[in-house]
This record gives C-alpha cells, sequence and structure tokens, in this order.
C-alpha cells in the first residue's frame, strides 16, 4: 500500500507542477526568433500588454509600422503580419533593414529615447 501512495503523490505533484508551470507561462510571450537560420541569443521576453500598459502606448502602429516608398504610413498598422513579412534575415539592396536590426532599431532605440526599459543583449534574450 505504501508504494502505491508514493507513486500516487509523485504523480499528483508532477501534474501540479506542469499546470502552475503552463499557467505561469500563459502570460509569457516572446518576439519570435524562428525565421533565423541560427539564432545565437533565446528569443526576447516581451510581455505585450504589460509592456504596452507600463510604456503608454495606445496605438498599435506604433510599433506595428507601415512603411511606403520610404515613408511611415501614420494610420496603418502591421500587427496582423509577421516582422519577417517585410524584414528579411539579412540586408538586401532594397533598403530594408535586416530582421535583427529591425527588431533593435524599434525596441532598443525607443528605449533609449525613453531612458527606460531594457538595452543590454541579456536583458531581453534571457537564457531559460
Amino acid at each position: 500500500m505504501k508504494p502505491f501512495v508514493t507513486v500516487l503523490l509523485a504523480v499528483a505533484c508532477g501534474v501540479l507542477w506542469s499546470t502552475t508551470t503552463l499557467l505561469a507561462q500563459e502570460d509569457m510571450r516572446t518576439v519570435p526568433n524562428d525565421v533565423f537560420m541560427a539564432p545565437q541569443r533565446p528569443p526576447a521576453v516581451f510581455v505585450h500588454d504589460e509592456h504596452n500598459t507600463a510604456a503608454g502606448i495606445d496605438e498599435c502602429n506604433r510599433c506595428h509600422h507601415v512603411y511606403r516608398d520610404g515613408q511611415l504610413v501614420e494610420d496603418e498598422s502591421s500587427e496582423d503580419y509577421r516582422c519577417s513579412d517585410c524584414h528579411a534575415e539579412t540586408d538586401t539592396d532594397d533598403g530594408m533593414p535586416a530582421l535583427m536590426d529591425a527588431f533593435h532599431g524599434n525596441c532598443k532605440q525607443c528605449h533609449l529615447e525613453k531612458g527606460k526599459g531594457p538595452i543590454m543583449c541579456g536583458e531581453c534574450h534571457q537564457r531559460p
């Protein structure tokens, strides 16, 4: 009887641990880096709604921008697209920043301008 209780307790602890882990990660979001052939760092941790609330960002196109002929289109948003739909992994001849440069240019540059938010690699790209 004692081994049965031990096994049952171990299974219950495993289920409880996996459930709380899943629930804890429900709010966790990352900036996708699955388009990079050989990413050198883990994806940047980014909790979208929490970030926007803290930063006072109400308009999606502040980050999800659209450019045409090199000009920002003020009233359009690219939120239904992945960044990699417009930005290639490496530099191209069309003047469009490479994907990593676009991420860093948009996110890190804003943090530098506002004097808030992470700017060092390991602050965003957190190893598990």
